[in-house]
C-alpha cells in the first residue's frame, strides 16, 4: 500500500482527493493537513509514502513544504498538485525536491497514476507545463530583486519594504528599477504581477 498524505487549505478539495484517491485499492490516505507547516510533522508520524502538497497554503507554501519534507524524511516524496499552473512554480518545485508536479484538473485514474509513478520513484511533470516552462526560460530576477518584488505586493512604501528587508531605501528603489526593466512592466505594482503571474516570487 502507498501511504498518501494529502495537504491543501480548502477543505472541500482536500476531502475530495483524499476520498478519490482512497477509492484505489493500492493508495491509503493516512493524513490531511490543511496547512504547509504541518506537513512534516503528519508526514513523519504517519509514515508517509508521497505528500499530495497544493502550492498556496498558510503557514509555509507547498514548495517550502516540499524542501523541508526532502530534508526531514527523504523517504517521503513531494507532487504537487495545484490550481495554479505557473511555469515559474514547476521550475522552483523541481530545485525544492519534488517528485511530480500536475495541475488540479488532471483526470482522477492519471492524478493516481502519478501518486503511484512518483512512489516508485519517478517524476511525473504535467506536459503542458514542461512545454511551457521549457519555452519561458529561467526567470530574469535576481533573488534580490524577487524579495524587493514580494515585499513590493503588500502595497507598502519604498521605506516600509526598506526596513522589512533591511536595507536602504536606495537599493530597494534600484531593484525595484531593475525588476520593472526585466519583467517589461510600467511599475512596481505591474512588475509583481508578472513576475507572480509566471510564478517567479
Amino acid at each position: 500500500m502507498i501511504r498518501l498524505l494529502v495537504a491543501d487549505d480548502q477543505a472541500l478539495v482536500r476531502g475530495a482527493l483524499s476520498a478519490l484517491l482512497g477509492l484505489e485499492p493500492d493508495i491509503e490516505v493516512v493524513a490531511e493537513v490543511g496547512r504547509g507547516d504541518e506537513v512534516v510533522a503528519a508526514a513523519v508520524a504517519n509514515s508517509a509514502d508521497v505528500a499530495l502538497l497544493d502550492i498556496e497554503m498558510p503557514g509555509v507554501d507547498g514548495i517550502a513544504a516540499a524542501a523541508e519534507l526532502r530534508r526531514a524524511l527523504p523517504t517521503c516524496r513531494a507532487l504537487i498538485v495545484t490550481t495554479f499552473g505557473r511555469p515559474g512554480y514547476l521550475k522552483r518545485a523541481m530545485q525544492a525536491g519534488a517528485s511530480g508536479f500536475v495541475v488540479k484538473d488532471t483526470p482522477a485514474a492519471q492524478l493516481a497514476d502519478a501518486v503511484r509513478r512518483v512512489s516508485q520513484g519517478l517524476r511525473v511533470v504535467d506536459p503542458v507545463l514542461a512545454a511551457e516552462s521549457l519555452a519561458q526560460g529561467d526567470s530574469p530576477l535576481t533573488e534580490r530583486e524577487t524579495d524587493v518584488l514580494a515585499a513590493a505586493q503588500t502595497g507598502g512604501s519604498i521605506a516600509d519594504i526598506a526596513g522589512m528587508l533591511h536595507l536602504s531605501e536606495g537599493t530597494v528603489r534600484n531593484h525595484l528599477s531593475n525588476a520593472i526593466g526585466k519583467t517589461g512592466a510600467r511599475n512596481r505594482a505591474d512588475a509583481a504581477r508578472i513576475a507572480d503571474a509566471n510564478g517567479w516570487l
